[in-house]
């Protein structure tokens, strides 16, 4: 591996301890509000059963998020932004996963 690249990696490690230790806020966030997984789940055009379906969710955890009782966290919140980007071909992906 190149010299530059792994010291390059090695920093990211490091801001990450860093982040994770409460050292340093992180340089950017994935916030996704209440009105928007809504509006993300409206804009598949699916009941909000088909899509916990399909993102692999309890319907009561998407109402949750609807109605701003909970907030996604980790890798629904990263889904979710992906499907806020792409939600057609998100979702065919997804689907096909099964």
């Amino acid at each position: 591996m190149d010299k530059n690249l792994f010291a390059e990696l090695m920093g990211s490690v490091a801001e990450a301890d860093e982040i994770l230790k409460g050292e340093r806020s992180p340089s950017r966030e994935l916030h996704i509000s209440p009105v928007e997984v809504r509006a993300i789940r409206k804009a598949t055009g699916l009941s909000q059963q088909k899509f916990a379906s399909i993102i692999h969710v309890e319907i009561g955890t998407l109402r949750n998020w609807e109605q701003g009782r909970r907030d996604p966290t980790g890798p629904a919140r990263a889904l979710l932004h992906v499907i806020k980007m792409n939600p057609k071909e998100t979702l065919r992906v997804l689907a096909e996963a099964g």
